[in-house]
């Protein structure tokens, strides 16, 4: 039983440097497969009006096991991320790194409550992005204290 609990906690540690390592730092020795490709549609999101794109990349996820993994399935808590808003009318980039959990934190003493949820399922990270649909669950907490404004 131990052996069992010792192999899953050393490939989940194997997926998640694996979930970070983007195309670039990996080594491209052949062409990318049909299963690896990934389309960059699928990695942003637009603002209601459509005049912002953003994109978030993942730095760091905790080695927390998630609760269930039989209910949700393979999961990964996130705890800092990139976020990289392109405005589509001016072309100007910002960029910003955040700490979600310290967020999280200030967000639950100043206003009692947080909304965001870090559990994001492994296959949604793609070559170290999180898909878009998964945007606002990371940064539900920031907007809240106006650190983003999307």
């Amino acid at each position: 039983m131990l052996s069992e609990e010792k192999t899953d906690v050393e490939s989940s540690e194997i997926r998640t440097e694996a979930l970070l390592e983007t195309v670039s730092d990996a080594e491209v020795n052949s062409r990318i497969s049909f299963e690896e490709f990934t389309d960059e549609r699928i990695l942003i999101s637009h603002d209601a009006f459509g005049n912002k794109q953003m994109k978030i990349k993942v730095l760091e996820v905790s080695d927390e096991t998630p609760p269930s993994k039989w209910k949700f399935g393979d999961r990964v808590k996130v705890t800092k991320i990139l976020v990289t808003i392109k405005h589509l009318t001016t072309q100007q980039v910002e960029e910003g790194e955040f700490d979600i959990e310290a967020i999280e934190r200030e967000l639950a003493e100043k206003r009692h409550y947080s909304s965001t949820n870090r559990w994001i399922p492994a296959s949604d990270i793609k070559n170290g992005y999180v898909i878009g649909s998964k945007h606002t669950r990371l940064i539900s907490d920031a907007s809240a204290l106006d650190y983003i404004a999307f």
